[in-house]
């Protein structure tokens, strides 16, 4: 039974927080940049007075990015942007030893999923911070009457800006939102480098399987699938990647990979891996092929790319055999092995991406918000790229912090670049 407890949020256990304070110090080693950029908020206070309500995964390295905005100068509240991803310990240390309202608890119903992001809402935000687009989702549909007050957000991830590029088409988002997403320090390196390692190892914590000589499907071949098929590949397993989109297959086929459809590679592979941001990827049709034994995993944002409804109806037995994996008995027979319920997987299993990693999403975040705030161009109701002076900025941040040096253009070669005369 949960303590009962009046720290700020609705977290599970107060008495966790020793052990989530040690943690989000941890991942704070690993965070160079967002480290300097608290070190310049925490004089400037850039963000005084600024209401924030972050829908994030709430997770150690969530941690260090709301206590960079908290020295800034913000009014945080923190809820869960997914129901497995929340490290209580880390939600217990925000509330318990840092003052951060959160309201997170890992393995959460979806009734309390929303009551939380309805009382991050309450806190009547200027400004937004998500990861899926369901904070600002709810914000348009159910509490309207506080849009007036919301001056700029943020979103972290690729399902999320999907979404508001459609509110947006739609003309139904009502304020200006930076896609952290796009940033080439985000998905360059958080999708392809950060996905890759941490959904292997959600995969590996949870099933204990060799990967060497498996048949690994990768459905998507954006930057979080190059990131899977290439640690799938690493570890000795043979790739199969399947895509809609023939650049991105073709991309694939130079990389190296079999190139498939979906149809065709559910009858060989052995684990299946979705990582496409849309719905039904995996479906029953798939599942009807499927051989004994199938590994069936999700590191997308939601659970609806595997049609679980599907497998369930399909299925004549089911039950848990390790946590983290349902066993579905079809009616012929064969198991079907469902991780984390769908859900992401990297973040369920494991502990989501190395703090290194989200050291530049996170500065990202950070940035952007600033920017937001300091208001130097007047921007209307859409998505917007994260300005190229920023996302630089954090790049060459992030060299510095492993010593590293770069070549700068000389005057001369600037002008060539920008000159049209020359030629051979």
């Amino acid at each position: 039974m949960a303590k009962k407890t009046t720290t700020p949020g609705d977290i599970k256990d107060p008495s966790l927080a020793p052990a989530g304070k040690l943690k989000v110090e941890w991942a704070s080693r690993e965070m160079p940049v967002l480290k300097l950029i608290g070190q310049r908020f925490e004089k400037e206070k850039p963000l005084a007075g600024w209401r924030i309500a972050a829908c994030l995964h709430i997770t150690s390295e969530t941690g260090n990015l709301a206590l960079v905005l908290q020295k800034g100068g913000a009014d945080v509240v923190l809820c869960a942007s997914n129901p497995l991803s929340t490290q209580d310990e880390v939600a217990a240390a925000l509330a318990v030893d840092f003052g951060i309202p959160t309201f997170a608890r890992k393995g959460e119903d979806k009734e309390t999923y929303y009551k939380h992001i309805l009382a991050a809402l309450a806190h009547r935000p200027q400004l937004t911070m998500d990861d899926g687009a369901d904070l600002v989702s709810t914000l348009h549909t159910e509490k309207r009457e506080l849009l007036p007050e919301v001056k700029g957000g943020t979103e972290e991830t690729t399902t999320g800006v999907i979404r508001l590029r459609s509110m947006a088409y739609d003309g139904k988002l009502n304020y200006p939102i930076v896609a952290v997403n796009d940033a080439q320090t985000k998905h360059f390196f958080d999708n392809r480098y950060g996905t890759g390692q941490s959904t292997i190892d959600g995969i590996t914590r949870a099933t204990n399987i060799l990967w060497a000589g498996k048949n690994v499907v990768v459905s998507g071949y954006g930057w979080c699938g190059r990131g899977v098929a290439t640690r799938a590949r690493g570890l000795g397993a043979q790739v199969i990647v399947t895509e809609v989109d023939p650049i991105r297959a073709l991309e694939a086929v130079m990389d190296g990979y079999q190139v498939m459809p979906l149809a065709q590679a559910s009858a060989i592979g052995d684990i299946f891996v979705t990582v496409t941001g849309d719905i039904s990827v995996l479906d029953e049709k798939h599942f009807k092929l499927m051989k004994d034994g199938a590994i069936v995993a999700n590191s997308g944002h939601f659970n609806v790319e595997i049609n679980i409804p599907a497998l369930e109806k399909m299925a004549r037995a089911k039950r848990q055999v390790r946590p983290f994996i349902e066993e579905y008995q079809l009616k012929d027979g064969r198991c079907l092995y469902l991780l984390a319920e769908g859900r992401l997987i990297n973040l369920s299993a494991a502990e989501g991406h190395p703090a290194s990693v989200m050291d530049m999403s996170f500065a990202n975040q950070a940035l952007s918000v600033e920017h937001l705030v300091a208001g130097k161009e007047r921007l209307s109701p859409g998505v917007y790229p994260v300005p190229e002076t920023i996302d630089k900025e954090v790049g060459r941040l992030k060299l510095a912090s492993m010593g590293i040096t770069i070549d700068k253009l000389t005057s001369q070669q600037k002008k060539y670049l920008q000159s049209w005369e020359m030629g051979t």
